[in-house]
């Protein structure tokens, strides 16, 4: 038995759970919109990265990091994003997901701004050119997009990122603390030599960000 198989107090209701916490403040619910704002389109323009959740039609869920340029998020209209696809490793998790489910959630960050933008809506794949084209970096049109249709757009106080310091210089931690990618993965799936692994990273990232 797993620990998360073993009994534990638990919450496994709606109505317990908010017993439990107490009532939503009422700003909380207000400031949840059906389109964005001049305030959400100005985040977005300055944000550089974001994470877009998904999960697929048996409900087993992926978080998967995107980032570009800031602005690399192309906002059609104030109900429709444009997430440009740039080149990965291929799992497609996020892509296959929305095929089968379409509901997604994005949580924009800027560097130095400890609020975040969160965005929740359906999402649907596409490849016209003709949407894709401004996205090019380095000459390079992505071959695909993810086009979020915007259900609820707010702000997410900055308490999370306050308390973990995530923008602190004093918090960014040494490289040399962690293994690099390419031995975690050798030794993960003792497939390749961890020098072969860590050339093919950093020939990736030389190479391959577009």
């Amino acid at each position: 038995m797993t620990l998360a198989e073993k009994p534990h107090a638990t919450v496994d209701d709606a109505a317990q759970l908010r017993s439990f916490l107490g009532e939503v403040h009422p700003l909380a619910e207000k400031k949840v919109l059906d389109r964005l704002d001049r305030f959400c389109r100005d985040f977005i323009a300055l944000s550089p990265f974001l994470v877009l959740a998904s999960a697929d039609s048996e409900g087993r869920a992926d978080a998967s990091p995107r980032g570009d340029g800031p602005g690399f998020v192309q906002v059609l209209d104030d109900r429709t994003l444009l997430i440009p696809d740039r080149r990965g490793n291929n799992r497609v998790d996020s892509y296959g997901n929305v095929l089968g489910a379409p509901g997604v959630g994005l949580i924009f960050f800027v560097p130095g701004i400890n609020e975040t933008l969160r965005v929740n809506g359906r999402a649907r794949l596409t490849t016209d050119a003709t949407l894709l084209a401004p996205l090019a970096m380095q000459e390079k049109a992505p071959k695909l997009g993810l086009i979020v249709s915007v259900e609820e757009a707010y702000f997410h106080c900055g308490k999370a990122l306050i308390r973990s310091k995530l923008w602190a210089p004093e918090s960014q931690v040494e490289r040399g603390s962690f293994p690099s990618l390419g031995r975690v993965v050798a030794e993960q799936t003792r497939a390749i030599d961890p020098t072969e692994a860590d050339a093919n990273v950093e020939e990736g990232y030389r190479t391959r960000l577009y």
